[in-house]
């Protein structure tokens, strides 16, 4: 069974910092693009990061400057730093990817079931 797994969210003081881990695990033969999302209460989910297999980044304006997302290939992980946090950071994270799988040429989209992220003021 294919699945992206997130881990380290958790309630933290404005202010403070979260790192966020996801691993794939399955029949995953490699990871193409990588990313982080998040959806507030009553809002649309957004992007927060992404990151291609060759490293090159891409963040939302209201995170840039504070978070930072990374990845090992090798462990077909990615991370999300998460520093200087803010209320308005509250949400759910999603990790995302495109996963070539064994027995497909094309890659898959998938979702992991979100950790969620809560910052006190």
């Amino acid at each position: 069974q294919v699945q992206l797994v997130e881990s380290g969210g958790g309630l933290v003081q404005a202010g403070g910092s979260l790192r966020l881990s996801c691993t794939g695990s399955g029949t995953i033969v490699s990871i193409s693009a990588m990313g982080w999302y998040r959806q507030a209460p009553g809002k649309q989910r957004e992007l927060v990061a992404s990151i291609t297999r060759g490293g090159s980044t891409n963040y939302a304006d209201s995170v840039k400057g504070r978070f930072t997302i990374s990845r090992d290939n090798a462990k077909k992980t990615v991370h999300l730093q998460m520093n200087s946090l803010k209320p308005e950071d509250t949400a759910v994270y999603y990790c995302n990817a495109d996963l070539f799988i064994i027995g497909r040429m094309t890659p898959i989209n998938y979702w992991g079931r979100g950790t969620q992220v809560a910052v006190s003021s």
